[in-house]
């Protein structure tokens, strides 16, 4: 069955001056519009589409991508304000809606807000909330230490930043544990670093011990080959130096550097460290 709001991949059954029909099961046959066609496409052929409400409250496809699919966060720009709600710009030709009783707060023009997507299902269109506390933390918190999850930057706080894990559960990352730049609506890799008692998540950017070594060793790698294979950094330089050049704090960079050079991948110089 395909979905509103979601990628699909639907066959093409025929044909028209105005693009082709694909078979959407239960939603029927969909026009993609010639725009949006791959050259020499064929009745039969499987194509992945995009699915949603157009101006005229017609399903369409597209081969567009939006910038966020359905029961997702992201981080969007109001392009207009009407009677209606705010207008999101998501990356298709109709914008997104918010109405008014999805606001957590009165939306402005210019301005971005993190905002969940969801379906209508009476009406079948798309619209946007940013209440987002009631789209998160409404399943149990089954999470392992050091798990790989996928978050959402929602908020600065006076600890860190808040961030949306798996588009699921609230969880915070420490001011002090981070050594990158980070904006709402951005989107990174984390790890899980503990499930407290009460269910309240903390999040690192990185592993812990040999997992942050490993991890990072490519990075610093792949950052002196970028530099002609040398660098001026070493366990002398400053941390706040360390942090900005290559994101990590300087006890990870010295564990790295350690265990690079007892595989014979750097070298140290007078003046830093070196490729072999």
């Amino acid at each position: 069955m395909a979905n509103i709001g979601k990628f699909n991949t639907l066959p093409v059954i025929a044909k028209s001056d105005n693009g082709v029909y694909l078979d959407a099961g239960d939603l029927g046959e969909i026009l993609l519009p010639n725009r949006y066609l791959p050259a020499n496409c064929e009745i039969g052929e499987q194509l992945s589409v995009f699915i949603y409400l157009d101006s005229a409250d017609r399903l369409v496809a597209t081969t567009q991508k939006p910038y966020a699919e359905v029961d997702t966060f992201a981080s969007l720009k109001v392009v207009q304000v009407n009677k209606m709600g705010a207008f999101l710009d998501w990356g298709l030709p109709k914008d997104l809606l918010v109405p008014y009783n999805q606001q957590h707060k009165a939306m402005e023009v210019g301005r971005h807000y993190l905002v969940r997507i969801s379906l209508d299902h009476s009406t079948q269109r798309l619209i946007a909330s940013s209440k987002i506390d009631k789209f998160v933390d409404i399943w149990p918190a089954d999470y392992q230490v050091e798990e790989k999850v996928e978050l959402m930057i929602a908020a600065k706080t006076d600890l860190g930043f808040k961030a949306v894990i798996n588009d699921k559960h609230w969880g915070l990352l420490y001011d002090n544990e981070i050594f990158q730049p980070l904006r709402v609506g951005q989107k990174v890799t984390g790890y899980i670093k503990q499930v407290r008692e009460d269910e309240r998540i903390d999040l690192t950017l990185t592993r812990a011990g040999k997992g942050k070594v490993i991890d990072f060793s490519s990075q610093l790698i792949a950052y002196l080959t970028q530099h002609g294979g040398h660098s001026p950094l070493n366990d002398k330089s400053a941390p706040e130096l360390i942090k900005k050049e290559l994101g990590v704090s300087k006890k990870t960079f010295k564990a790295t550097v350690g265990n690079l050079l007892k595989q014979g991948k750097l070298t140290i110089e007078p003046n830093g460290i070196k490729l072999t």
